[in-house]
């Protein structure tokens, strides 16, 4: 009988985004998915309470924490994958087309010590790659469309999806930022979609479909399937496509977009500090062109 892995999750409610410790019971190795840096946008402040707290559920369970795995460059938070790194050791992990969306944002930020080569990061997974959480196997699926470097984490009967998935009752991820591809997301849905339908599916985000009161971020197969209000059996391509375009330009910029790509381009590290040593983020100024 295979053992599945112990799974923890942590909602961040300002930012609407769930971190996973997923721990292996057999040796105690652990990973945290997605961890949330607090980020307070109006003062710049930024704080480690949401991280000291995944830690510290680490070392009541006596576990050792061996990744920190993104699912792919955020754009909503700012991901502390570094303070896990300095605590406990830790790699960073994340998919490597992260190297595209490192060319993409870096002229946008005039971002010159990013590299775009991901060596910011300490390991870059392939499509397929599999690896070890202690004893567990985790295998690397590319799911692109959101972003072009997104990947989701399966081990055992549970995956983590990113931001492909939202619960079933809520829908999809958008993909309308810039290297994101609607019809790359459909592909990369159906592709989770076709696995067993018992699978669980881990989400990175919710937020309250109308007529629900509780927070939910744990969803399967089949719950998918059959209920999804994009993506349910018998949704074409081209259907998805039409209604994520549409839906996708009524929807506004994420809060955070413009300080977490460039700190989570960087690994979740800020940019080289100033003269005076302190970093600062940019904010691109785009004049609107008259008539």
């Amino acid at each position: 009988m295979t053992i599945g892995p112990n799974i923890q999750a942590f909602f961040d409610e300002p930012t609407h985004t769930v971190t996973y410790l997923v721990s292996d019971p057999a040796t105690g190795q652990a990973a945290v998915i997605d961890p949330v840096l607090d980020y307070d946008h109006p003062s710049g402040e930024v704080d480690t309470r949401s991280l000291a707290t995944v830690l510290a559920a680490a070392e009541a369970g006596g576990l050792t924490v061996v990744w920190a795995l993104e699912t792919h460059v955020h754009a909503d938070h700012l991901s502390g994958a570094p303070y896990i790194k300095l605590r406990t050791g830790a790699a960073i992990g994340i998919g490597e087309h992260v190297r595209d969306v490192q060319r993409i944002f870096r002229p946008i930020f005039n971002a010159e010590d990013v590299k775009a080569d991901g060596s910011d990061f300490d390991k870059l997974f392939a499509d397929g790659e599999r690896f070890g959480i202690g004893a567990l196997e985790v295998e690397v699926l590319h799911t692109p469309g959101h972003t072009p470097a997104d990947v989701s984490y399966r081990i055992g009967d549970a995956v983590f999806v990113g931001d492909t998935l939202f619960m079933p009752d809520y829908g999809t991820a958008r993909a309308d930022f810039p290297g994101g591809d609607a019809r790359q997301l459909y592909r990369s849905i159906r592709k989770l979609l076709d696995l067993p339908p018992e699978t669980r599916l881990f989400l990175c985000h919710d937020y309250k479909a109308p007529g629900r009161d509780a927070y939910c971020w744990e969803t399967t197969v089949q719950d998918q399937r059959k209920t999804s209000v994009h993506v349910h059996d018998g949704v074409t391509e081209d259907a998805f496509v039409k209604m994520r375009t549409e839906r996708d330009a009524t929807l506004s910029a994420p809060a955070l977009l413009i300080p977490s790509i460039q700190v989570n381009i960087r690994a979740g590290k800020f940019p080289p500090a100033e003269a005076n040593g302190v970093s600062y983020l940019m904010i691109p100024v785009k004049p609107k062109v008259g008539d």
